[in-house]
Protein backbone atom coordinates (compact mmCIF):
# COMPACT_ATOMS: atom_id res chain seq x y z
CA UNK A 1 0.00 0.00 0.00
CA UNK A 2 2.65 2.32 0.59
CA UNK A 3 6.26 2.17 -0.78
CA UNK A 4 9.24 4.76 0.28
CA UNK A 5 12.07 4.72 -1.25
CA UNK A 6 15.67 6.11 -0.57
CA UNK A 7 14.04 9.35 0.70
CA UNK A 8 16.69 11.95 1.91
CA UNK A 9 16.13 15.72 3.47
CA UNK A 10 17.93 18.14 5.08
CA UNK A 11 17.11 21.32 6.72
CA UNK A 12 20.70 23.13 6.12
CA UNK A 13 23.34 20.97 7.58
CA UNK A 14 21.05 18.63 9.36
CA UNK A 15 20.03 15.84 7.39
CA UNK A 16 16.80 14.89 9.13
CA UNK A 17 16.21 11.66 6.74
CA UNK A 18 19.47 9.42 5.01
CA UNK A 19 18.08 7.61 2.20
CA UNK A 20 15.15 5.80 4.37
CA UNK A 21 13.31 2.97 2.50
CA UNK A 22 10.50 1.05 3.91
CA UNK A 23 6.88 -0.85 2.71
CA UNK A 24 3.88 -0.84 4.98
CA UNK A 25 1.19 -3.39 3.51
CA UNK A 26 -2.69 -3.01 3.89
CA UNK A 27 -4.01 -3.75 7.38
CA UNK A 28 -1.22 -2.88 9.42
CA UNK A 29 -0.84 -1.39 12.48
CA UNK A 30 2.94 -0.04 12.17
CA UNK A 31 4.85 2.06 14.89
CA UNK A 32 7.62 4.53 14.06
CA UNK A 33 9.84 4.63 16.75
CA UNK A 34 12.45 6.96 17.64
CA UNK A 35 14.28 9.66 19.96
CA UNK A 36 13.28 13.18 19.60
CA UNK A 37 14.66 14.79 16.60
CA UNK A 38 14.70 10.98 15.30
CA UNK A 39 13.25 11.87 11.96
CA UNK A 40 9.58 10.52 12.33
CA UNK A 41 7.81 13.52 12.17
CA UNK A 42 9.64 14.68 8.72
CA UNK A 43 8.82 10.75 7.37
CA UNK A 44 5.11 12.08 8.03
CA UNK A 45 4.86 15.19 6.59
CA UNK A 46 6.38 13.42 3.48
CA UNK A 47 4.41 10.62 3.61
CA UNK A 48 1.10 13.16 3.80
CA UNK A 49 1.74 15.39 1.04
CA UNK A 50 2.68 18.15 3.43
CA UNK A 51 6.52 18.23 3.12
CA UNK A 52 8.74 17.36 -0.52
CA UNK A 53 11.92 15.41 -0.03
CA UNK A 54 14.94 16.33 -1.62
CA UNK A 55 15.44 12.75 -3.19
CA UNK A 56 13.66 8.99 -3.26
CA UNK A 57 10.28 8.28 -4.37
CA UNK A 58 6.82 8.02 -2.25
CA UNK A 59 3.61 6.09 -3.44
CA UNK A 60 0.23 5.64 -2.15
CA UNK A 61 -1.92 3.08 -3.71
CA UNK A 62 0.30 3.29 -6.78
CA UNK A 63 0.18 6.99 -7.08
CA UNK A 64 3.63 9.58 -6.45
CA UNK A 65 3.14 11.50 -4.23
CA UNK A 66 4.90 14.46 -5.75
CA UNK A 67 2.56 14.16 -8.89
CA UNK A 68 -0.72 13.10 -7.02
CA UNK A 69 -0.76 14.96 -4.10
CA UNK A 70 -4.39 15.79 -3.69
CA UNK A 71 -5.76 12.58 -4.28
CA UNK A 72 -3.56 10.79 -1.92
CA UNK A 73 -4.66 13.38 0.46
CA UNK A 74 -8.01 12.71 -0.12
CA UNK A 75 -7.17 8.83 1.04
CA UNK A 76 -5.17 9.88 4.16
CA UNK A 77 -6.29 10.69 7.62
CA UNK A 78 -3.83 12.82 9.71
CA UNK A 79 -3.67 13.69 13.12
CA UNK A 80 -0.47 15.90 13.07
CA UNK A 81 1.33 16.26 17.15
CA UNK A 82 -0.37 19.14 17.73
CA UNK A 83 -3.36 18.95 15.92
CA UNK A 84 -4.61 22.27 13.58
CA UNK A 85 -7.96 22.64 16.06
CA UNK A 86 -10.26 26.48 16.26
CA UNK A 87 -10.54 26.65 19.80
CA UNK A 88 -13.53 29.28 19.25
CA UNK A 89 -15.77 26.75 17.71
CA UNK A 90 -17.58 24.21 19.03
CA UNK A 91 -16.67 20.35 18.59
CA UNK A 92 -19.68 20.10 16.21
CA UNK A 93 -19.30 23.40 14.00
CA UNK A 94 -15.05 22.09 13.39
CA UNK A 95 -16.37 18.53 12.56
CA UNK A 96 -19.11 20.32 10.26
CA UNK A 97 -16.37 22.34 8.51
CA UNK A 98 -13.80 19.95 7.87
CA UNK A 99 -16.43 17.68 6.56
CA UNK A 100 -17.47 20.32 4.01
CA UNK A 101 -13.77 20.82 3.37
CA UNK A 102 -13.20 17.59 2.96
CA UNK A 103 -15.87 17.51 0.17
CA UNK A 104 -18.24 15.15 1.79
CA UNK A 105 -21.58 15.09 -0.10
CA UNK A 106 -24.04 16.96 1.90
CA UNK A 107 -26.28 13.82 2.31
CA UNK A 108 -23.32 11.51 3.66
CA UNK A 109 -22.46 13.74 6.09
CA UNK A 110 -24.69 13.22 8.80
CA UNK A 111 -23.86 9.75 8.54
CA UNK A 112 -20.07 10.45 8.63
CA UNK A 113 -20.05 12.84 11.15
CA UNK A 114 -22.24 10.63 13.70
CA UNK A 115 -19.87 7.85 13.03
CA UNK A 116 -16.73 9.83 13.74
CA UNK A 117 -18.00 11.35 17.05
CA UNK A 118 -19.19 8.07 18.56
CA UNK A 119 -15.96 6.43 17.16
CA UNK A 120 -14.40 9.03 19.07
CA UNK A 121 -16.72 9.37 22.27
CA UNK A 122 -17.60 12.86 21.91
CA UNK A 123 -21.09 12.84 21.99
CA UNK A 124 -21.11 15.00 25.49
CA UNK A 125 -18.85 17.77 24.22
CA UNK A 126 -20.99 18.72 20.92
CA UNK A 127 -21.38 22.12 21.56
CA UNK A 128 -19.01 22.65 23.74
CA UNK A 129 -15.95 25.26 22.10
CA UNK A 130 -13.10 23.10 21.77
CA UNK A 131 -10.84 26.09 23.29
CA UNK A 132 -12.57 24.82 27.01
CA UNK A 133 -11.86 21.10 26.20
CA UNK A 134 -9.08 18.94 28.48
CA UNK A 135 -5.92 18.07 26.29
CA UNK A 136 -7.78 14.18 25.95
CA UNK A 137 -10.66 15.80 24.04
CA UNK A 138 -8.76 17.47 22.11
CA UNK A 139 -6.92 15.02 20.80
CA UNK A 140 -10.41 13.06 20.19
CA UNK A 141 -11.30 15.88 18.24
CA UNK A 142 -8.49 15.35 16.18
CA UNK A 143 -9.01 12.19 15.78
CA UNK A 144 -12.47 12.65 14.62
CA UNK A 145 -11.38 14.95 11.84
CA UNK A 146 -9.08 12.74 10.67
CA UNK A 147 -11.49 9.62 10.38
CA UNK A 148 -14.04 11.60 8.89
CA UNK A 149 -13.71 10.75 5.03
CA UNK A 150 -12.93 7.01 6.16
CA UNK A 151 -9.60 7.24 5.23
CA UNK A 152 -7.82 4.07 4.01
CA UNK A 153 -4.63 5.16 5.56
CA UNK A 154 -4.10 6.97 9.00
CA UNK A 155 -0.89 8.85 10.04
CA UNK A 156 -0.68 9.41 13.94
CA UNK A 157 2.14 11.51 14.86
CA UNK A 158 2.62 10.77 18.48
CA UNK A 159 -1.34 10.89 19.58
CA UNK A 160 -0.66 9.69 22.91
CA UNK A 161 1.57 13.03 23.89
CA UNK A 162 0.92 14.87 26.80
CA UNK A 163 -1.85 12.45 28.01
CA UNK A 164 -2.90 11.48 31.53
CA UNK A 165 -2.77 7.60 31.88
CA UNK A 166 -6.67 7.29 31.41
CA UNK A 167 -6.39 9.15 28.84
CA UNK A 168 -3.71 7.16 26.85
CA UNK A 169 -5.65 3.86 27.47
CA UNK A 170 -8.56 5.33 25.69
CA UNK A 171 -6.82 6.69 22.83
CA UNK A 172 -5.11 3.10 22.64
CA UNK A 173 -8.67 1.59 22.63
CA UNK A 174 -9.64 3.82 19.85
CA UNK A 175 -6.68 3.35 17.45
CA UNK A 176 -6.88 -0.42 17.84
CA UNK A 177 -10.73 -0.06 16.85
CA UNK A 178 -9.75 2.11 13.89
CA UNK A 179 -7.45 -0.05 12.57
CA UNK A 180 -10.21 -2.73 11.65
CA UNK A 181 -11.02 -0.65 8.36
CA UNK A 182 -7.83 1.34 8.36
CA UNK A 183 -4.30 0.87 7.67
CA UNK A 184 -2.11 2.65 10.56
CA UNK A 185 1.11 4.50 10.86
CA UNK A 186 2.05 5.79 14.25
CA UNK A 187 4.94 7.92 15.60
CA UNK A 188 6.02 7.91 19.23
CA UNK A 189 8.91 7.41 21.53
CA UNK A 190 6.89 5.68 23.84
CA UNK A 191 8.21 1.97 24.04
CA UNK A 192 4.90 1.11 25.61
CA UNK A 193 3.04 2.48 23.50
CA UNK A 194 4.25 0.08 20.38
CA UNK A 195 4.29 -3.11 22.37
CA UNK A 196 0.73 -2.57 23.59
CA UNK A 197 -0.67 -1.16 19.56
CA UNK A 198 1.66 -2.99 17.12
CA UNK A 199 2.55 -6.06 15.56
CA UNK A 200 5.47 -4.37 13.73
CA UNK A 201 7.99 -1.50 14.60
CA UNK A 202 10.19 0.65 12.95
CA UNK A 203 12.81 2.03 14.72
CA UNK A 204 14.39 4.96 12.96
CA UNK A 205 17.86 6.97 14.71
CA UNK A 206 19.36 10.38 13.15
CA UNK A 207 17.36 9.60 9.92
CA UNK A 208 18.03 6.17 9.40
CA UNK A 209 16.01 2.94 9.76
CA UNK A 210 17.72 1.02 11.90
CA UNK A 211 15.15 -1.74 12.47
CA UNK A 212 12.15 -3.05 10.66
CA UNK A 213 10.36 -6.19 11.99
CA UNK A 214 7.65 -7.45 13.68
CA UNK A 215 7.40 -7.65 17.26
CA UNK A 216 8.19 -11.33 18.08
CA UNK A 217 11.06 -11.57 15.99
CA UNK A 218 12.34 -8.55 16.98
CA UNK A 219 12.12 -9.67 20.94
CA UNK A 220 13.03 -13.37 19.87
CA UNK A 221 16.81 -14.81 21.09
CA UNK A 222 18.63 -17.75 20.81
CA UNK A 223 19.22 -17.59 25.22
CA UNK A 224 17.62 -19.47 27.62
CA UNK A 225 16.59 -19.00 31.51
CA UNK A 226 17.56 -21.75 33.49
CA UNK A 227 16.41 -21.53 37.55
CA UNK A 228 17.06 -24.91 39.75
CA UNK A 229 15.65 -25.12 42.76
CA UNK A 230 19.31 -25.71 44.80
CA UNK A 231 22.58 -25.29 44.03
CA UNK A 232 23.92 -27.98 42.15
CA UNK A 233 28.24 -28.43 41.14
CA UNK A 234 29.73 -27.98 38.04
CA UNK A 235 26.10 -26.50 36.58
CA UNK A 236 27.94 -23.15 34.32
CA UNK A 237 31.13 -26.14 33.27
CA UNK A 238 28.29 -28.26 32.00
CA UNK A 239 26.40 -25.99 30.12
CA UNK A 240 28.82 -24.61 28.78
CA UNK A 241 29.71 -27.56 27.62
CA UNK A 242 26.60 -27.73 25.51
CA UNK A 243 26.47 -26.78 21.72
CA UNK A 244 25.61 -23.60 20.52
CA UNK A 245 26.18 -21.86 23.88
CA UNK A 246 28.52 -19.21 23.67
CA UNK A 247 28.31 -18.13 27.56
CA UNK A 248 26.96 -18.86 30.70
CA UNK A 249 26.04 -16.16 33.15
CA UNK A 250 24.54 -16.22 36.62
CA UNK A 251 21.58 -14.19 37.40
CA UNK A 252 20.49 -12.21 40.32
CA UNK A 253 16.56 -13.39 41.57
CA UNK A 254 14.84 -12.31 43.81
CA UNK A 255 14.10 -14.98 45.75
CA UNK A 256 17.74 -16.30 45.28
CA UNK A 257 17.21 -19.36 43.97
CA UNK A 258 20.76 -19.96 41.59
CA UNK A 259 19.73 -19.02 38.22
CA UNK A 260 21.33 -18.81 35.30
CA UNK A 261 21.18 -16.85 31.54
CA UNK A 262 22.84 -19.42 28.60
CA UNK A 263 23.70 -17.07 25.74
CA UNK A 264 23.21 -19.03 22.39
CA UNK A 265 25.72 -18.32 19.93
CA UNK A 266 23.50 -18.63 16.58
CA UNK A 267 20.37 -16.72 15.98
CA UNK A 268 16.78 -16.62 17.23
CA UNK A 269 15.68 -19.93 15.61
CA UNK A 270 18.20 -21.79 17.41
CA UNK A 271 16.39 -23.00 20.62
CA UNK A 272 19.04 -24.00 23.69
CA UNK A 273 16.08 -25.08 25.96
CA UNK A 274 15.39 -28.68 24.91
CA UNK A 275 19.24 -29.41 25.10
CA UNK A 276 19.12 -27.97 28.76
CA UNK A 277 16.56 -29.77 29.49
CA UNK A 278 17.46 -33.30 28.63
CA UNK A 279 21.31 -32.02 30.59
CA UNK A 280 19.16 -31.51 33.66
CA UNK A 281 17.75 -34.88 33.40
CA UNK A 282 20.76 -36.57 33.02
CA UNK A 283 22.20 -34.33 36.17
CA UNK A 284 18.91 -35.12 37.99
CA UNK A 285 19.12 -31.09 38.51
CA UNK A 286 15.94 -29.96 40.47
CA UNK A 287 14.62 -27.92 37.84
CA UNK A 288 12.44 -25.24 38.76
CA UNK A 289 12.07 -22.97 35.47
CA UNK A 290 13.75 -23.33 31.98
CA UNK A 291 12.83 -20.53 29.24
CA UNK A 292 13.73 -19.30 26.10
CA UNK A 293 14.74 -15.14 26.62
CA UNK A 294 13.24 -12.31 24.94
CA UNK A 295 14.52 -9.06 24.62
CA UNK A 296 12.13 -6.07 25.73
CA UNK A 297 12.07 -3.58 23.13
CA UNK A 298 13.86 -1.10 25.71
CA UNK A 299 16.50 -3.68 25.30
CA UNK A 300 16.55 -3.24 21.69
CA UNK A 301 16.05 0.16 21.28
CA UNK A 302 19.07 1.00 23.23
CA UNK A 303 21.12 -2.09 22.14
CA UNK A 304 20.28 0.00 18.51
CA UNK A 305 20.89 3.14 19.74
CA UNK A 306 24.36 2.95 21.00
CA UNK A 307 25.61 1.09 18.23
CA UNK A 308 25.59 -2.46 20.08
Amino acid sequence: MIEVKDVTKSYGPIEALAGVSLDIHQGEIVGLLGPNGAGKTTLMKILTGYLQPDGGTVTIDGLDVLTHTRAIQARIGYLPENAPLYPELSVQAYLKLMADLREIPEAEQPRRLSEAIVATSLQDRLTQPIGTLSKGFRQRVGLAQAILHKPKFLVFDEPTVGLDPTQIVEIRRLIKRLSQESTILFSTHILSEVEALCDRVIIILNGQIKADQRLSTLAATADAILVLQDRQRDVEAALAGLAHVRTVEPLQTADAFPAYRIVGTDASDNDLCPAIYDLARQRNWPLRELRRDVRTLESVFNLLATGG
